[in-house]
């Protein structure tokens, strides 16, 4: 995972248009994909993700945190809406996700172990920041 500490994700319909795209005309540098569903990009040191499909939503963020369930705890108990109770990937993530008020997602993310790309199945398209 980049250091960024906030992630803006992406949805495109056609994520390998969209790779052509940001590298060609914004100069982004593919970092990892994942098959033609997925992919992380970077531009000097910040990152995006973007993903194929359709969402209510064309933006979501990612938020790196420390302590991820006391952070979950506390929005449960205010009432936040909650789309995805946390949930442990194997890309060494444990995330959750909630709705804004103006239906944006939020993806809140700590990090439980370290891995390369590799080590979950992506294939690295650059070296790391």
């Amino acid at each position: 995972m980049p250091e960024s500490a906030i992630i803006p994700v992406l949805t495109y319909p056609d994520l390998n248009k969209a790779i052509a795209w940001l590298t060609d005309t914004l100069g982004f540098r593919e970092r990892w994909r994942i098959g033609d569903h997925r992919a992380q990009l970077s531009f000097d040191n910040c990152t995006i993700a973007i993903t194929a499909g359709s969402s209510k939503s064309s933006v979501a963020l990612m938020v790196r945190i420390k302590d991820l369930d006391n952070h979950f705890a506390k929005s449960q108990s205010s009432g936040v809406k909650i789309v995805s109770p946390p949930t442990d990937h194997f890309y060494g993530e444990r995330q959750y996700t909630i709705e804004d008020p103006g239906g944006h997602l939020w993806t809140l993310s700590e990090t439980i172990q370290d891995l390369s790309p590799e080590d979950w199945g992506a294939a690295s398209m650059i070296d790391e920041i």
